[in-house]
C-alpha cells in the first residue's frame, strides 16, 4: 500500500486531481494507493475557508478507482484539532492559509500509517512514485529535498516542506510534530509550518533535488513542484503558475510532458462540473 497525504480546503480539488493522475499514470505499481485528505471548516476566519466537500471526495475516489479497484480516498476533518491547538495562534494568518498548518496533526490522527508521503497539491510526478516512496527512512523522522531558493539564501540544507516522506513512528518517538505545534502556538514564524518543522527536526534524510524540483523539469526529475518562482524576463518578477493552469504551463514553461495527464484532468473537471449542475 502506498499512502499519500493531502491537506487543504475545497479549492485544492484541481491540485488533488492533477497530482493523483500524475502518480497513477507515471507509476508502474500493482499496489493500491490510499489518499488521505486533511481538511477543515474555518470559515469564521474567512468565508472561503470551507472543507473539501463530500461530492469532491466521492468523484476523486471514483477517478482513482479506475486505475486500481482497491484505491481509496479518506477525508479526515481536523476542525476540532485545529481549534484546540491553533485557534487564535500567532500564525493563524500564515503566508498561504491556516490549511498549511494542519499537516502538523499527522501524529495525532491514529488512522494514518507509520509511513506516509505528504504532498503539496501543486505537485506533478514526472517519474514513478516508487523512486521516492521506497526510500529507506528508518532511523530518521522524514526525508526531504532542499528548497531551491532557501539553500542559497538561508542554509545549504534548508528543506522545502512541500514533499515530505514521513516516518510517523519515529516522529511520535521524538515528538517532532508536538514541538512544531508548540512553536506555532508561541512564535510568529516567517514560513509558519515549514519553519516549525525545520526547527523541531532531530534527524532527517536529505534527498537529491530531483525529488522536489521547484524550478526546472529535467528527464531525471521525479517530482516537479509548481511553487511560486522568480522570473528574470521581461523584468524580474515572481509568478505562481500551477499545473492546472494548462495554457500557461504550455506558454510560459513550454512543458508538454504532462499533456496526457492535463487533458484527462480537463475532461474530468468538466464532467465533475456537469454532475454538480445536474444535482443542483
Amino acid at each position: 500500500m502506498v499512502n499519500i497525504l493531502f491537506c487543504g480546503n475545497d479549492k485544492v480539488f484541481d491540485g488533488m486531481l492533477t497530482c493523483a493522475l500524475s502518480i497513477l499514470k507515471r507509476s508502474a505499481s500493482e499496489e493500491p494507493f490510499t489518499f488521505y485528505v486533511f481538511t477543515m471548516d474555518v470559515s469564521h476566519i474567512k468565508e472561503t475557508y470551507l472543507p473539501v466537500t463530500d461530492a469532491q471526495l466521492a468523484f476523486f475516489e471514483r477517478v482513482i478507482k479506475t486505475y486500481h479497484s482497491e484505491n481509496r480516498a479518506i477525508k479526515i476533518d481536523v476542525t476540532s484539532l485545529y481549534m484546540e491547538e491553533f485557534g487564535g495562534c500567532p500564525n493563524e494568518d500564515a503566508y498561504c492559509s491556516p490549511y498549511t498548518l494542519i499537516r502538523l496533526f499527522a501524529d495525532k490522527v491514529t488512522e494514518l500509517p507509520d509511513k506516509i508521503l505528504y504532498l503539496d497539491i501543486d505537485i506533478m510526478f514526472n517519474r514513478d512514485i516508487h523512486l521516492l516512496y521506497d526510500i529507506d527512512i528508518s532511523g530518521v523522522e522524514y526525508a526531504a529535498a532542499r528548497d531551491h531558493y532557501g539553500k542559497y539564501l538561508i542554509s545549504p540544507n534548508y528543506v522545502n516542506a512541500g514533499v515530505l516522506l514521513f516516518n510517523l513512528a519515529e516522529m511520535r518517538k521524538t515528538g517532532l510534530l508536538e514541538k512544531a505545534r508548540t512553536l506555532i502556538k508561541t512564535k510568529k514564524l516567517v514560513f509558519a509550518d515549514q519553519s516549525a518543522i525545520i526547527r523541531a527536526t532531530t534527524k532527517k534524510k536529505m534527498l537529491p533535488q530531483r525529488f522536489n524540483d521547484q524550478k526546472f523539469l529535467h528527464q531525471h526529475t521525479v517530482v516537479r513542484h509548481f511553487s511560486k518562482r522568480l522570473f528574470w524576463l521581461p523584468y524580474p518578477h515572481t509568478d505562481n503558475i500551477k499545473q492546472w493552469h494548462v495554457s500557461r504551463v504550455h506558454k510560459i514553461f513550454r512543458y508538454y510532458q504532462f499533456d496526457d495527464i492535463l487533458y484527462e484532468y480537463i475532461y474530468l473537471k468538466e464532467k465533475y462540473n456537469r454532475e454538480v449542475m445536474a444535482n443542483g
